[in-house]
């Protein structure tokens, strides 16, 4: 196949521009929807980027940060409106999640990764699948312990899908950030291979993932398979909950146990969500079944 070839499919070349750059959505609702009163606020990430986000303060000496995936915002997704419709039709909604953690007394901290939301643009407008947006959340982190009211709260993670891949590249690259961290819900953490794959098959393309990788590398300078959590997950050791879709079309399950076995946390489980194969459904999950939450986070309060 030529080069020529190579670089003009336009599924692979669709997909390598969205996993490249993703697009932004609009945060469409905010806590006092939901009764609760919280503050507007913004920080920097380790590299200077402006990070947009809430705080809901709780009655506790705990707290929960809370980041999102691709392409959502800490609100969720606005999938039920045109143009976004296209992963399922129906609405993400963060805030129901960030209620039932209010109402158990939390604190939460709520933010937009960069190039999405209002946060501020990085890299240029590019995605790392985790490799830039770690920087984030190592500012979360920073920006929650320079704050008077949570800087001595004990602090667990809702990290989810880029947020996930994320906070585990960020425990690899700078495990000293997360001593005070206990515990972690890791919710489907993906590699861009098994989502390209699945992609390649559904539409045809028998070359489908040598395609992406050419096409990604020349958007981003990383290959296909520097696009995983994989290689870092050995460096989380906080009690983790990771979950997935099991029958998740956009994915392949073997991936996220991959994940799974990695992580040398001693105190860890495996979730699988069951009855739907959207994937966006998972992220709709703890919103819905607070309780495996509640439960997870207060198990691991020491």
């Amino acid at each position: 196949m030529t080069t020529e070839t190579r670089a003009n499919n336009p599924v692979m070349d669709g997909m390598a521009d969205f996993f490249a750059k993703s697009y932004r959505t609009p945060v469409l609702r905010r806590p006092d929807e939901y009764g609760m009163a919280y503050e507007d606020v913004f920080f920097p990430s380790l590299d200077g980027v402006t990070l947009e986000g809430w705080f809901i303060p709780g009655k506790s000496d705990r707290l929960v940060i809370c980041n999102h995936f691709m392409p959502g915002n800490r609100y969720g997704y606005p999938g039920h409106m045109e143009p976004w419709k296209n992963f399922g039709g129906f609405e993400v909604n963060f805030l129901p999640q960030y209620k039932a953690l209010h109402e158990a007394g939390y604190n939460v901290l709520a933010y937009d990764l960069r190039n999405h939301g209002r946060s501020g643009t990085g890299n240029g407008g590019l995605v790392g699948i985790g490799l830039l947006e770690y920087r984030d959340v190592i500012g979360s982190l920073r920006y929650a312990k320079l704050r008077h009211d949570t800087a001595a709260m004990k602090t667990s993670l809702l990290s989810v899908c880029l947020g996930a891949n994320s906070t585990i590249v960020a425990m690899a690259k700078h495990p000293e950030e997360f001593q005070h961290i206990y515990s972690m819900i890791a919710l489907q953490p993906v590699s861009a291979r098994p989502f390209v794959e699945r992609g390649a098959e559904a539409a045809g393309v028998a070359e489908g993932p040598e395609l992406f990788d050419q096409a990604v590398f020349k958007l981003t300078g990383f290959h296909m398979d520097e696009l995983s959590p994989i290689p870092y997950a050995h460096a989380v050791t906080v009690p983790t909950l990771v979950m997935q879709v099991h029958d998740d079309v956009l994915t392949k399950p073997s991936d996220v146990q991959t994940i799974y076995d990695k992580i040398s946390a001693k105190e860890k489980q495996l979730f699988w969500i069951e009855g739907t194969t959207l994937r966006f459904e998972g992220y709709n999950y703890l919103g819905r079944n607070p309780q495996l939450m509640l439960d997870w986070f207060g198990s691991h309060l020491g």
